[in-house]
């Protein structure tokens, strides 16, 4: 039986004054994709019982791919039927083939048709092999084909960088129907990766339109993650303009937009929710306000005024604190507490006040890495200081990384390989690699070897770096889990297998301290993986008595840095340390000059590193604490 949950907001604030559209909040994906699949399946159910057809309107992309993983769960278990259910595609890239990986029709029927009992006649997704003379009247046909089931019951939206819906770009109009159209370059930067590369990605895309889509009787938009939270704050709270074509739903009398916290980071009722309503004064809420205040007044927290607080919405704080003076004083010990130079612990120091405990002095360190430079990329200083200050760290590679190495730098290392062997008088040789990349198409999946040589490349970048931390070669463990082992962009999910390698390492080293990836805006998801994994191992460990004594920090620093408010452990770096960090990640050579995967950011991970760092430092000094070279932030995370 599906169960029926309501929809339920995450925090204590209502719905704000500034928004326009109904929005919920959820804290975590899993949970609203469950929701959104249980509304979906509810009215399929209904119009069985009235014996009509369901006209669903349905998106690609990931944020609805848990939704359509909930159906298929749902059908495999009979509760479920898609015998009566019709489905337009939103969209489709053109030219695209039917066949090709990164098509649409390969992607909905990998995902839902695939694994559901639905009429493939049934199912309408826009063709990217129309002749383009021919597309007008094909557009054409696809509106009347919908006319003709009386419209959509249901549309199923996801949200881009752009503020597109489908692929109605900015500059849609509200009166546009299916038509083709031209992608905007951020939505085509967005796309990249999947398609290995900018100039892969087609131009153009065939799109159900703005005026198509308004017509729906029920409309939910799904957007998940902090890199959405921006343009979901301007859909929900700006104006109705064509240059954000989702905020057009504001005139739709039955949207919903359905987000996780991190895309509803921006909101104001999430960020600033004293200019909301009153609200309960925690702690944690008086020391983001403080912090937030001193950063859009560019004062250090110190020289607030009551006046300041009184200007911006605080007036209910000072009531609860008595006056800034005492406020301040209290929010900024808080914030030099968090910075400390030992973040193994200082040992024979009270550590009363510091993010870590003194004992025991000599700690077990386990440092998680999805990919095998995110170590030094993202804690490179911090990793650095504790093996400096004595600890017994281990680092552990999560995933080979071996999809991000180019075509181009394999063919280079086997060659050379080849080379060495042939003059060496070696029969073995490296030529069926060779033969492979030289023939490779696009789309092609690389053959075993390749996929070796190129995971052996990330694999030796990265013992690279760590001996010139001085780590010994013992203390460096490559996992290689299964999920990512899939020669494509596009991985397995988490799998039993994952869970156990995982235990299996902190079982082995018993740690004092283990660091992990929170920094979940990589391009394809695998830090949320590997985060889980750890999760999931913490969660099967937990009764073991060394757990116990066990931590967990969080990093950031690869895609997004913590906010200031979230930071509990900052370790401030010198100049030498960031540039040993820097000198660490240049090891990691296959991702330096072509960085396969760089999401929204164009700079290279060395650079982004330093500056992210610099920018914590330098928010730390505009707080009005010492003013440091760099920082690298970490959370606490109570498993």
């Amino acid at each position: 039986m599906i169960q029926e949950i309501e929809y339920k907001q995450v925090g204590q604030f209502e719905k704000s004054k500034f928004e326009k559209i109904h929005s919920e909040i959820f804290p975590d994906s899993s949970i609203a994709s469950k929701l959104v699949a249980n509304e979906i399946a509810t009215l399929i159910k209904q119009k069985q019982q009235e014996g009509n057809p369901c006209v669903l309107g349905l998106a690609t992309g990931s944020s609805p791919i848990k939704v359509y993983e909930e159906l298929v769960s749902l059908h495999r278990s009979g509760e479920l039927s898609f015998s009566n259910v019709v489905t337009f595609n939103l969209d489709e890239y053109y030219p695209m083939d039917s066949t090709h990986q990164q098509s649409y029709y390969h992607f909905m029927h990998q995902h839902l048709f695939d694994h559901i009992d639905i009429n493939p006649e049934n199912v309408n997704i826009p063709d990217g092999t129309v002749p383009i003379l021919e597309m007008d009247q094909y557009c054409i046909d696809y509106e009347m084909k919908i006319k003709e089931y009386g419209g959509l019951d249901f549309q199923l939206l996801g949200i881009g960088r752009t503020g597109h819906i489908g692929f109605n770009e900015p500059g849609s109009h509200p009166n546009s129907g299916t038509r083709i159209i031209t992608l905007d370059h951020v939505t085509r930067t967005d796309a990249s990766s999947d398609f290995n590369g900018l100039e892969n990605v087609p131009k153009k895309a065939v799109t159900m339109g703005i005026s198509t889509i308004m017509k729906s009787t029920r409309v939910l938009l799904l957007a998940w993650g902090h890199k959405k939270a921006s343009i979901v704050k301007e859909t929900i709270e700006g104006e109705v303009i064509s240059n954000i074509p989702a905020s057009f739903l504001q005139e739709h009398k039955n949207t919903t937009i359905i987000l996780d916290s991190e895309a509803a980071s921006e909101l104001t009722r999430i960020k600033t929710p004293w200019l909301v309503d009153q609200c309960i004064w925690t702690e944690q809420l008086k020391f983001k306000a403080v912090t937030w205040l001193s950063e859009e007044l560019t004062k250090p927290v110190l020289k607030l005024t009551d006046k300041d607080y009184n200007d911006n919405g605080m007036s209910s704080l000072l009531a609860v604190e008595g006056s800034s003076y005492n406020l301040n004083i209290k929010i900024f010990n808080k914030l030099q507490h968090s910075i400390t130079g030992w973040p193994g612990g200082k040992p024979n120091a009270d550590d009363t006040n510091r993010p870590e405990r003194a004992l025991p002095a000599k700690k077990r360190v386990l440092i998680f890495s999805p990919h095998p430079d995110d170590d030094v990329i993202s804690m490179g200083g911090t990793f650095l200081r504790l093996i400096d200050q004595g600890h017994d760290v281990h680092v552990v590679y999560q995933t080979s990384g071996n999809i991000a190495v180019t075509d181009e730098e394999a063919l280079k290392f086997a060659e050379v390989a080849n080379s060495f062997q042939s003059s060496n008088g070696d029969n073995s040789s490296y030529e069926k690699v060779i033969s492979f990349l030289k023939s490779k198409n696009q789309g092609d999946i690389d053959i075993l070897e390749v996929r070796q040589i190129k995971g052996l490349i990330r694999r030796m970048e990265s013992i690279g770096a760590t001996r010139y931390f001085g780590l010994n070669d013992d203390k460096v463990h490559f996992l290689d889990l299964p999920f990512y082992e899939t020669g494509k962009i596009k991985k397995n999910p988490l799998g039993e297998e994952d869970i156990k390698i995982t235990e299996s390492i902190i079982e082995k080293i018993k740690p004092h301290q283990i660091y992990a990836a929170g920094d979940l805006a990589d391009p394809h998801g695998t830090h949320k993986v590997c985060l889980d994994a750890v999760f999931s191992a913490l969660k099967n460990l937990k009764p073991k008595e060394y757990m116990d004594d066990c931590w967990l920090w969080l990093y950031r620093g690869a895609w997004q840095e913590w906010d200031v408010s979230e930071i509990e452990m900052a370790v401030p770096l010198s100049p030498d340390e960031v540039s040993k960090k820097t000198n660490a990640i240049l090891f990691h050579q296959s991702q330096k000059d072509r960085v396969m995967f760089q999401g929204e950011d164009s700079r290279e991970f060395w650079l982004r590193a330093r500056e992210r760092n610099r920018n914590t430092a330098k928010l730390y000094d505009q707080l009005g604490l010492a003013d440091y070279e760099a920082i690298e932030a970490f959370k606490k995370y109570d498993f």
